[in-house]
């Protein structure tokens, strides 16, 4: 999974540039709005169980912990789990204020589903992953997904000409409006094209070196490519769902959300 912290950390490569958020810049805009919203809460952390669920998981903690928050709890379920209700007990007693979850997919409509079915969710605030819901599974969660937060590096509500220009490009040629996936890959493009224009040349070698420290314009705003780790900066958000629709609610700057450069294999 592209969110994934040990891309640019620990197994970072000279020849990967993410140019999107990992999962510790989206937890550094989370965890910063629930610290204003919902200060020292007590947070208990649901994930599927493979590395991208444990390292989103572990990211968001860290943050969180970091700004006050207590760890009353954590379980992982296997992929394509078709009931969540064994490991509500455990939630309950727990007694979270906050649950967090980086579930993705048709797991998520079951998750989501089922927590409302038992009211898991009544007086709780769900917050998780920017791939936890999404356009695509949205509908099909319906009313119980309503007032998920989540820490993201896009919204279609970001008031810029550049994403206004994007947003209604994409609507004309798909009928609907662009996800996080649909503005990272647009903005690539871009990034390329940045590139070759630096290096003036097509050539791997000239280009990927002009990619260290480049600078481009995306729908999300400018982001810049940190040489050392080849790591993306951009400023992160949070936002809620609101009837199916994603609206900003905070905004970490991209020079405090981006963390540390821990890369140490070039």
């Amino acid at each position: 999974m592209s969110f994934a912290d040990s891309i640019t950390a620990d197994k970072c490569s000279p020849n990967v540039f993410r140019v999107n958020a990992r999962a510790g810049m989206q937890s550094a805009a989370l965890a910063d709005w629930m610290a204003s919203t919902k200060p020292n809460a007590n947070v208990f952390y649901l994930g599927p169980d493979y590395e991208m669920g444990r390292s989103t998981v572990a990211a968001f903690k860290s943050a969180a912990e970091g700004k006050g928050a207590k760890t009353v709890g954590e379980v992982f379920a296997p992929l394509d789990n078709k009931d969540y209700s064994p490991f509500f007990g455990q939630i309950r007693s727990a007694r979270p204020t906050v649950i967090y979850t980086s579930v993705a997919g048709n797991d998520t409509v079951r998750l989501f589903t089922q927590m409302a079915e038992f009211g898991l969710n009544r007086n709780v605030q769900v917050v998780g992953a920017s791939g936890t819901v999404t356009s695509q599974n949205a509908a099909a969660i319906g009313k119980a997904a309503d007032g998920f937060v989540t820490g993201v590096g896009y919204s279609v509500s970001l008031d810029t000409p550049e994403n206004k220009k994007f947003v209604a490009a994409f609507q004309a040629a798909h009928k609907t409006e662009p996800d996080l996936y649909g503005a990272d890959s647009y903005g690539v493009l871009f990034f390329y094209k940045a590139a070759v224009e630096k290096a003036r040349s097509t050539e791997t070698d000239k280009v990927r070196e002009a990619m260290r420290g480049i600078q481009w314009n995306t729908p999300q705003g400018v982001k810049t490519l940190r040489a050392d780790d080849h790591q993306a900066m951009q400023d992160m958000y949070a936002a809620r769902l609101n009837g199916g629709r994603f609206e900003v609610v905070g905004k970490v700057a991209a020079a405090n959300a981006i963390g540390p450069d821990t890369c140490t294999r070039f």
